[in-house]
């Protein structure tokens, strides 16, 4: 698998798919979310749409750059946000994950790209199109939310589960992937291909570390609300009625504030992409990106 290296001495693990003649779509992963979050078979039906498709590892995780040793404590970083406070310092914010996806592109001689995010790489592609409107042909944000502390407030037994700390041994780890089900779409939830996506992360890179940098990152970013609604990039906003971890008005929400997107509610949605949902999301993530193309042109 190729590495980049970037300007900012980042490093990042990057995979590329189909013809590098179409138009490049972006994928961007979520929190601690290595390079498959973005699953190969969800990826090569986005190719069928006629998109050469990039997915990476954000900093942090998976085989791309560790900046070990830096500690943070995020619940700090959250307090202080939520009460006007001056912020602690962190190691990196949404702002340089941006950046790193924008030095891949330039690693790659690509200079625009349909950019799109889950979760935590929903607010990484919000943050590139604010801050690097130019590179941006289209932004597809998907279980995401603005950064507003009033949207997409997880339920408290989603909240628990997201930070409770991961075993460190493998048959442990393994089982506790479990935890996902409070989550994930109900109607589509596969045990077996949970804890069979949880090993193959355990063997590919298992870095909890770096858990609490990325969300630190997160809320050291704050609120977009204000920023997008100044945006003027193609924007389609897809997210789950079924949603616990970022409920449903995080999605509606940004939509609201960017002008012009498009709101796709899927109501067997949750806070994951099952694969009997990937034909509708290849086509909405491809459509959107032709006619975001065809408009351009």
């Amino acid at each position: 698998m190729p590495r980049a290296e970037l300007s900012n001495g980042i490093e990042l693990e990057y995979e590329t798919f189909g013809d590098p003649d179409d138009p490049t779509l972006l994928l961007v992963c979520g929190y601690t979310s290595q390079i498959n979050g973005w699953d190969e078979g969800l990826v090569e039906l986005l190719v069928a749409q006629g998109l050469h498709v990039v997915r990476y590892d954000n900093r942090d995780v998976g085989l791309s750059t560790k900046l070990d040793g830096q500690h943070v404590q995020p619940l700090k970083v959250l307090r202080a946000s939520m009460d006007g406070e001056p912020l602690p310092e962190v190691p990196y914010t949404l702002s340089d994950m941006a950046a790193d996806g924008m030095g891949l592109l330039d690693h790659l001689g690509i200079d625009r790209a349909h950019v799109a995010g889950v979760s935590m790489g929903g607010m990484i592609v919000q943050t590139m199109a604010i801050e690097h409107p130019d590179r941006v042909a289209s932004l597809t944000s998907v279980m995401s939310s603005p950064g507003d502390p009033r949207a997409g407030a997880p339920t408290p037994e989603a909240r628990e589960a997201l930070m409770a700390p991961p075993p460190t041994e493998r048959a442990a780890y393994i089982e506790a992937a479990e935890r996902v089900t409070v989550w994930a779409s109900k109607r589509y939830v596969d045990l077996a291909a949970i804890k069979e996506r949880a090993a193959a992360d355990f063997d590919r890179m298992f870095y909890p570390e770096g858990a609490t940098r990325q969300l630190a990152a997160i809320y050291a970013s704050g609120d977009r609300s204000e920023l997008l609604c100044e945006l003027d990039v193609p924007t389609l906003v897809i997210h789950g009625r079924d949603d616990t971890l970022i409920t449903p008005s995080g999605g509606e929400l940004t939509a609201e504030r960017i002008r012009g997107s498009r709101l796709l509610l899927v109501s067997d949605m949750g806070h994951d992409l099952p694969k009997p949902l990937w034909p509708m999301l290849a086509e909405a993530i491809g459509g959107h990106a032709r006619v975001a193309g065809a408009a351009a042109a």
